[in-house]
């Protein structure tokens, strides 16, 4: 296994495998609607380069149409199926930028380079808010170059989780949230631990926490936002205590050589 992660903040996070630089759930704002960037500077431009950007589900701190306008012009971006159709924003950045684009559903696969990606099932109700019923999936996704990785989105824990996924080598699991409590169809770092015990991968690195808050609610359940990543680092060693975690700062990279 050979794989050098970066993670930008939220579930942003640059992975390079194989010579491919596949980049999640781009977000390059300092504020979204009521939330602001509480910690970590916005990333720097060149986080927005990548050979392939994934787009997890249509939530608008995931497919956040500024930020994938900061891609450059010819850009490979995943999206889930029907997603062009549900976001008018999505359609317009597409065509001035020039970005190619693939809509997959769970089991479709494409191929970046020497990097093959399939989309998997997540458990989360990824409508484009405030519009109505949407059929739109929403996703994770399973990156196989020289190593494996798992890019959960956002997802609760589903019985066939492990199933789907397969076997892996890295996950980039979501260990908390952008608000004081968490909805359904989300994994907390008790449950984001239970996801890695599941899935049996070799290393995790914990994401989606600790990046963007409500404006004017910093003193609404402050270990919301600053406790889960160390809270995963412990449950994962009770839980799953093979995996080494692997808890970056803002714009912190790691890089995983193949085990000895």
């Amino acid at each position: 296994m050979s794989v050098e992660i970066t993670w930008w903040g939220h579930a942003t996070a640059t992975v390079r495998d194989s010579g491919v630089r596949v980049l999640t759930d781009p977000l390059f704002v300092r504020r979204l609607a009521h939330l602001r960037r509480r910690r970590g500077a916005v990333p720097p431009a060149a986080a927005a380069v990548a050979d392939v950007a994934l787009v997890s589900h249509l939530h608008a701190d995931h497919l956040h149409p500024g930020s994938l306008a900061k891609l450059l012009p010819g850009t490979r971006l995943v999206v889930p199926r029907g997603a062009g159709r549900a976001v008018p924003g999505l359609r317009r950045v597409v065509a001035a930028r020039g970005l190619r684009v693939t809509e997959m559903a769970p089991g479709d696969v494409c191929t970046v380079g020497e990097v093959r990606i399939r989309a998997v099932p997540a458990e989360h109700d990824g409508r484009r808010l405030p519009y109505g019923r949407s059929r739109v999936p929403s996703l994770g996704y399973v990156l196989r170059g020289e190593s494996t990785t798992y890019f959960a989105g956002d997802t609760g824990l589903f019985d066939r989780m492990a199933e789907a996924v397969g076997a892996c080598d890295v996950a980039l699991l979501p260990v908390g949230g952008w608000g004081p409590y968490l909805g359904p169809g989300h994994l907390d770092a008790g449950r984001a631990a239970q996801a890695l015990a599941r899935l049996g991968a070799r290393c995790a690195v914990p994401v989606h926490y600790g990046t963007y808050w409500p404006i004017g609610m910093d003193a609404i359940r402050p270990h919301e936002f600053h406790a889960p990543g160390d809270d995963f680092v412990r449950h994962a060693g009770q839980l799953a205590p093979d995996a080494v975690v692997h808890r970056l700062g803002h714009g912190e990279c790691v890089r995983l050589e193949p085990a000895r």
